[in-house]
């Protein structure tokens, strides 16, 4: 049975804030990191303490800023500590091949992925370790219209189709397959008007948050643990929206907002 977690975060999380490093850019729409425009430093973020990746736990992937500057090994502790169903270690072990107890305290193993059907394999093996039935059906995906400002909008989903029929944005029916760049990005409808993807979790973060094989992990962490708990984001949609009309920077503060009163009050 899952163990219940109580957080008390508040003493750690009113320390102060620390804001992002530089970002790097993306050649293209799957790409986490390159050394090109946009910084995305405009936000800062609570400072991490161990204890914030069971805070993390229960507001999912959006959580991954806070928690990039944490000690791996610090963290994974304390989620042992907490029975949580979820670890870092496993995370190493499924998705790198490696303990964490091998892994330096930068988190690097040197297997950053840089598109997000590499970060969908990662994933994916480790749901599968997690004894998760169906893993090829949870998909990591990215609206990247924001990259060249520093930002871009991740969501979890669930699809429960491998190859998908869609329509553009210019209304043309396509088909397309895993391994393709666009199956790599959410898609609301299916192109009869059926419903298609189910958010199950997203994060509107600055690139600088995922541009490392930690923050990775830490992403994958708390995604594989978003679907363990079958949490939903119904609201995604019309955050999409907002992000494309280029409200991006908007969405963050606001995300960011909402986060950081959230987690202050779970102490």
């Amino acid at each position: 049975m899952r163990k219940s977690i109580v957080v008390l975060v508040s003493s750690a999380l009113l320390a102060g804030c620390v804001a992002y490093p530089s970002v790097h850019h993306a050649a293209d729409d799957h790409q986490v990191h390159d050394s090109k425009q946009g910084s995305g430093t405009a936000f800062g973020y609570l400072v991490a303490s161990p204890i914030l990746i069971l805070a993390g736990l229960s507001e999912g992937i959006a959580t991954a800023p806070y928690l990039e500057t944490a000690d791996l090994h610090e963290m994974d502790r304390e989620m042992r500590r907490a029975g949580t169903d979820v670890s870092l270690d496993a995370t190493y072990r499924h998705a790198y091949g490696r303990r964490l107890e091998d892994v330096p305290k930068s988190g690097a193993t040197g297997r950053v992925f840089r598109r997000m059907e590499e970060a969908t394999r990662h994933f994916q093996r480790v749901l599968t370790g997690y004894g998760i039935a169906s893993p090829k059906r949870y998909v990591l995906t990215a609206i990247r219209a924001a990259d060249r400002d520093g930002y871009t909008l991740y969501a979890l989903v669930e699809r429960r189709a491998g190859a998908i029929r869609v329509r553009d944005s210019t209304g043309r029916v396509r088909v397309v397959h895993p391994g393709e760049r666009a199956y790599y990005r959410p898609w609301e409808y299916d192109a009869e008007g059926h419903p298609l993807d189910i958010v199950i979790d997203w994060a509107a973060v600055p690139r600088s948050a995922i541009r490392t094989q930690k923050g990775q992990a830490i992403l994958l962490t708390l995604a594989a643990n978003s679907v363990l708990i079958n949490r939903r984001s119904g609201r995604y949609w019309e955050i999409e929206d907002r992000w494309l009309a280029g409200e991006h920077e908007a969405v963050v503060a606001e995300r960011k907002s909402q986060l950081d009163r959230r987690m202050l009050a779970s102490g």
